[in-house]
């Protein structure tokens, strides 16, 4: 199995699973209430722990109670917490989630008062023996000076990054990394179209390497290095149960299979399989199982 680094956000998530979607001015009461460790990197070094890769975390956290209760969920789940940088003052990044239960659609507001992790924390990870690095589309004037540092000293890594919102420069590092791990919902933000495909042909004038696309309830893309489109079905789970996460899981997916050397094809597939299993469940335990 590979040795994985993962550059992101851990979370706090606060989730209110409620009996349908407030309108505005509502009040409602919950039907339950989690909080949970979250972050899109995070997810992802999860999944990818359960299906048996090494994993390490880069990111930022507090040294406080909820901090630790992050440190602690990480660890259940033996990622490596070393390069952990740990702040005395600001709080948590916390997710506010509203889950409905009636379509297992979230939606979130977050809260950030915490330094990113920046270029300078990244210099102390000794990253020779790792197979791969993900990387979370934040901060992108740090994250192109750790994808430059990586190109430079150590060519044979390969690295991932997660493009899920519409970020200033962010299109800067598409030429940058081996595989774009785009959202649905970047891509509508990028090009107004149901059509992810063209969204990935028009893409392909920033970056020349490989191209995925997550579009939910219909399925995956990705268009590889020798201009061939690939497309995977969304294999639904018999019920929506949960959707926070499933981008990051099929990121997971995706990042597993080729580790595993298999071809863009069987990933994407693998990607969206996984995320189904996702969807149809709460959180992120047992998802090796597929």
């Amino acid at each position: 199995m590979a040795n994985i680094l993962g550059i992101g956000n851990a979370t706090l998530d606060i989730i209110n699973t409620v009996d349908g979607y407030p309108a505005e001015n509502d009040e409602v009461r919950s039907i339950s209430q989690r909080i949970v460790r979250g972050g899109n990197v995070a997810n992802t070094l999860v999944v990818l722990s359960q299906l048996g890769h090494d994993c390490t975390w880069g990111g930022v956290c507090v040294n406080d109670l909820f901090g630790q209760q992050i440190i602690a969920d990480l660890d259940s789940y033996a990622i490596n917490i070393d390069y952990c940088k740990l702040e005395s003052q600001g709080s948590v990044p916390t997710s506010y989630v509203t889950l409905n239960k009636r379509n297992g659609s979230r939606t979130i507001v977050h809260h950030r008062n915490l330094p990113e992790y920046n270029f300078t924390d990244f210099k102390t990870i000794d990253i020779t023996d790792f197979d791969w690095i993900h990387f979370e589309g934040r901060n992108i004037i740090e994250i192109a000076k750790m994808l430059a540092r990586v190109r430079e000293k150590y060519p044979n890594i390969l690295t991932s990054l997660e493009v899920e919102k519409p970020r200033i420069n962010i299109d800067s590092l598409f030429s940058q990394v081996d595989f774009l791990l785009f959202s649905k919902f970047f891509a509508k933000n990028y090009i107004p179209t149901d059509d992810a495909a063209l969204f990935l042909q028009n893409i392909r004038k920033l970056s020349a390497n490989n191209l995925i696309c997550a579009w939910g309830a219909d399925g995956a893309y990705a268009l590889d290095t020798a201009e061939n489109i690939l497309y995977s079905n969304a294999y639904p789970p018999s019920q929506i149960i949960d959707t926070l996460g499933a981008g990051d899981t099929f990121n997971a997916g995706i990042i597993d299979s080729l580790c595993k050397q298999q071809d863009l094809a069987i990933a994407l597939e693998h990607g969206c399989k996984i995320a189904s299993k996702k969807c149809g469940q709460i959180g992120f335990k047992g998802l090796q199982i597929i």
